[in-house]
């Protein structure tokens, strides 16, 4: 079954376990939220259109994350005048997994929405939990023959002073 709705001025074609990414939307991860703009269902048996939407039917999805989309660079230029703009803009948006569509005015099922995968943990984060330093790197050659190894520095002779000029003459 699919469903095509409507969000942030765009339709979107969605199946259960699709990820979108859509206009920013309030939520944070892990909450469910619920698009009751619904145009068109289909898929089993003859698809129902909505004038405008179809009543009683709506589309439940978990944020996944907030994010920016890529940065558009918007660059304006008038030939021959030394004039020159250039500036960026990143969209914010929503990830969303659909995780049910809903008919007959149903609500969202809370066991439809399924856990988000974990990240792996890296060397420096797993140290972290641990309350450990990461080792550091051990060295052949101890610190005080570095010390002795090293020559006494020059002593920069002193500036002479300036000499002083005649007084002149009356």
């Amino acid at each position: 079954m699919y469903a095509v709705i409507r969000t942030g001025g765009k339709q979107y074609r969605v199946a259960p376990d699709d990820v979108i990414e859509v206009e920013k939307l309030s939520g944070e991860a892990g909450e469910i939220i619920q698009f009751c703009e619904v145009l068109m269902l289909g898929g089993e048996g003859a698809a129902q259109i909505g004038a405008p939407t179809v009543s009683g039917a709506s589309v439940a999805a978990q944020v996944i994350e907030q994010k920016r989309g890529n940065k558009v660079l918007v660059f304006k230029k008038k030939r021959r005048k030394n004039y020159r703009r250039k500036k960026g803009h990143r969209q914010h948006l929503t990830a969303v997994r659909i995780t049910e569509i809903l008919t007959g005015g149903k609500k969202p099922s809370k066991a439809a929405a399924k856990p988000a995968p974990a990240k792996k943990e890296t060397k420096a984060e797993k140290a972290k939990a641990q309350d450990k330093k990461p080792a550091k790197k051990k060295t052949d050659a101890k610190p005080a023959a570095k010390a002795k190894a090293k020559a006494p520095a020059k002593k920069v002779p002193a500036k002479k002073p300036a000499a002083k000029k005649p007084a002149a003459k009356k």
